[in-house]
């Protein structure tokens, strides 16, 4: 078809119940989406109960951009790059200042166990697009909040003393936001606020259009593929990702693949309180629903003979 010179995305709604679905048809030109497709997709769905919302469905050439489920999507001199949406980002940052706001009296350590999920879950969810300046922007206007937080807490105070008592340094960061609590061992236990920015941004892998999961010649690239996939996973789990490549990826109880979509349990062979070591000759990695299986019904796992298969 060519590279579309413009974009419908359509907005979709059940007649007879709350049911919404978004989703973009790509076309040649604007006459073409409103003359033929959209007629047809109209026809399509009103044999189904369903309808477009008229206030979501847009038609915009791609070089405008729109916005998809909290994401700009445009093209820029031929390139398309997805970014957090504008809409999406000042959404996401005003309910962190009303976080911020709403916490007045709370210990730092507190607000931040409250901040970082939200902020670890905002940026694992833009890690895909190309979010890295947006994500140093908002790193700089939610510490511009906490400053903002702690004067107020301290207004007699100098800016040493706060900078002293509720920012650290790590590695060459100087300006740590940071709290402390104590601990039910009545150890002092410190807790930092996360930077979005350091989310790595993690780049999605368009599969080949030819692929075939049932063609063994494709065999070697979609393990290539879940590798790949299973190790940003595990990038910090080196332990792990190890034990999967050793069972090239395979559960050993239903011989089918672990992925980052079906999830792994840790099992240890010979249970730790049977006197079980911890080390990867005790430890496989199985499925969850597997897992259960096992226990379930006391049942043993071997490590998995992949020269058999």
């Amino acid at each position: 078809m060519g590279k579309p010179a413009a974009t419908a995305r359509p907005g979709l709604r059940s007649l007879s119940h709350s049911l919404t679905l978004d989703f973009i048809i790509t076309g040649r030109s604007q006459e073409l989406l409103e003359n033929e497709v959209k007629p047809l997709v109209t026809g399509f769905l009103q044999e189904r109960g369903l309808e477009l919302s008229q206030e979501k469905t847009k038609i915009t050439h791609i070089a405008d951009g729109f916005d998809f489920l909290g994401q700009n999507i445009r093209k820029y001199n031929g390139l398309l790059l997805n970014r957090p949406s504008k809409k999406n980002v000042k959404a996401f940052l005003r309910d962190i200042r009303e976080t911020i706001k709403g916490r007045k009296q709370a210990k730092a350590y507190n607000l931040i166990a409250e901040l970082n999920p939200k902020i670890q879950g905002w940026a694992n969810y833009h890690r895909h697009a190309a979010s890295k300046k947006t994500f140093v922007r908002v790193d700089w206007v939610i510490n511009k909040a906490l400053w903002q937080w702690a004067r107020r807490r301290h207004p007699k105070k100098s800016t040493h003393w706060i900078q002293k008592r509720y920012y650290c340094q790590i590695g060459d960061r100087n300006w740590c936001f940071f709290g402390t609590a104590q601990g039910k061992d009545g150890q002092t236990v410190q807790k930092v606020l996360c930077q979005a920015a350091a989310t790595a941004i993690d780049r999605h892998m368009k599969i080949i259009g030819e692929c075939n999961p049932y063609d063994p010649a494709w065999k070697p690239y979609l393990s290539k593929r879940r590798e790949a996939k299973i190790g940003a996973s595990l990038r910090r789990k080196p332990h792990l990702l190890k034990l999967w490549k050793e069972q090239e990826g395979i559960c050993p109880l239903c011989n089918q693949p672990i992925t980052k979509d079906t999830g792994w349990h840790d099992h240890h062979m010979a249970h730790k309180a049977n006197g079980g070591s911890n080390k990867a000759e005790n430890r496989v990695l199985v499925h969850p629903n597997c897992h259960r299986q096992v226990h379930a019904n006391k049942g043993t796992v071997s490590k998995p003979c992949l020269e058999q298969r």
